[in-house]
């Protein structure tokens, strides 16, 4: 898995805290067939808008369904998610987790990183024992769980 890496940084300047963070996530069901040209596409798109919005994530698409982790401030994220509902491609968006403020990203080098969907697990296990947040390790910790049992459960069917 290679990452695509961004020269954000949250922190405002010497002497100033770090501003509060957004994250939400999703998934959702593909309206048709994607092929790896449209999920190319897609990421191309959230290459070139995602850094000047100061969002980063990740995206995984398998069996039809796709499962996004957008981080960023609260009114980007808010204006990308709404774009996202207006998307032809996305069918049933359901909302995992949302409201989450943190103060630390934890796919801070990602502008949209694709993750294949066997590899999901692994990307989220990494995160969590890397993050010190406890919102985002709950936020962690309920992805996994519904990876495990969930609505989530085709995605590691690749």
């Amino acid at each position: 898995m290679s990452a695509t890496h961004s020269s954000q940084s949250d922190e405002l300047g010497s002497g100033h805290a770090f501003p509060l963070l957004y994250n939400l996530v999703y998934c959702s069901r593909a309206t048709s067939l994607m092929d790896d040209a449209e999920v190319k596409r897609i990421l191309d798109s959230a290459h070139r808008r995602n850094p000047a919005q100061g969002i980063t994530g990740l995206l995984v698409f398998g069996s039809g369904i796709f499962f996004q982790w957008l981080e960023g401030p609260r009114d980007n994220v808010t204006q990308l998610m709404a774009l996202l509902r207006t998307d032809p491609r996305h069918d049933t968006i359901v909302e995992l987790t949302a409201d989450e403020e943190v103060r630390e990203r934890l796919f801070p080098n990602w502008d949209m990183e694709f993750v294949a969907a066997g590899d999901i697990r692994d990307v989220l296990l990494d995160a969590l024992d890397d993050t010190p947040d406890a919102k985002s390790a709950e936020a962690l910790r309920s992805m996994l769980e519904e990876l495990d049992s969930g609505r989530l459960s085709s995605l590691g069917d690749g």
